[in-house]
């Protein structure tokens, strides 16, 4: 029994055509994969159907542990937020056709209100819950304020609502300047999915961006103890493979997959060899 499940982030091998992403997934040997909604959009916007994404799902054998993303629910107000909530409705409805658990609830770019914020991520909730699916919050290491595991828990708690969870992401802990200890601090329901990825020492971390991310295990992040702190706390389901590399989308997507399920296996069934802790805030 491995210590983990294993997905795919289809932003791995964006180009390739959803129902053939879902296909490859399958073939390598994932469990679970996360589809983008511009994807799904686009499938049906040349014709395809939802029953038709549903349908490769089911006879693959994956699951969907999320849909990526719901955008403008978090610091807006008034019409607006009323026309942005809208659009997160349609996304639910979709996630929830196609059997997801969870919807990627993303940040704004720059500051929030937090009180707002929370305000808006409770009511996002409830909405998501109607239509059978989780919004769960996203920090961004590369966003102004919301980029930390601390940033959002502390939305969390001030949304004060028993179905709120959280994406972990190793790239953007490191990004944004957080700890892998923060981790410790969380419990394995809150945590939708952890994204699994690595990147260099250089350039600095302000500097880096989603294109930096690199397979794990080839870059100076002690996965080993992202995976022991996850063990920790008692989160054995899915690592999801999130890379957004133009290099590895020219290649064969079957490949790339394959490589990144290799990589994670070998960090996330490993995690306890030379294992290093703690270790301290990257700068």
């Amino acid at each position: 029994m491995p210590s983990f499940l294993y997905c795919l982030n289809t932003s791995t091998i964006r180009p390739t055509p959803i129902l053939d992403k879902i296909r490859i997934a399958s073939e390598v040997g994932y469990s679970a994969i996360e589809l983008w909604h511009d994807d799904i959009e686009a499938f049906i916007a040349a014709g395809g159907k939802l029953s038709d994404i549903k349908r490769a799902l089911d006879d693959a054998g994956l699951a969907l542990p999320t849909t990526i993303y719901l955008r403008g629910w978090c610091d807006t107000t008034g019409d607006e937020h009323a026309s942005n909530l809208d659009e997160c409705k349609r996304r639910l409805e979709q996630a929830a056709t196609l059997g997801a658990i969870h919807a990627i609830a993303s940040p704004p770019s720059g500051k929030v209100d937090l009180e707002l914020a929370a305000r808006n991520y409770r009511e996002l909730i409830a909405v998501g819950l109607s239509f059978g699916v989780k919004p769960a919050m996203e920090y961004l290491g590369f966003v102004e304020q919301l980029n930390s595991i601390p940033s959002a828990v502390e939305v969390m708690d001030l949304a004060a609502h028993p179905q709120a969870t959280i994406i972990v992401d190793p790239f953007h802990n490191f990004r944004g300047g957080g700890d892998f200890m923060a981790l410790a601090n969380l419990r394995h329901e809150q945590i939708a999915i952890s994204h699994f990825n690595d990147t260099p020492a250089s350039p600095s971390r302000f500097e880096q961006h989603d294109h930096s991310r690199v397979y794990p295990g080839e870059g100076h992040l002690n996965l080993r103890q992202w995976c022991a702190l996850l063990k920790q706390i008692g989160y054995d389901r899915w690592l999801s493979l999130e890379l957004f590399r133009e290099d590895l989308w020219a290649r064969d997507p079957r490949d790339v997959a394959q490589r990144g399920l290799d990589a994670m296996r070998l960090i996330a069934e490993t995690w306890w060899v030379n294992l290093r802790f703690p270790e301290p805030t990257q700068l």
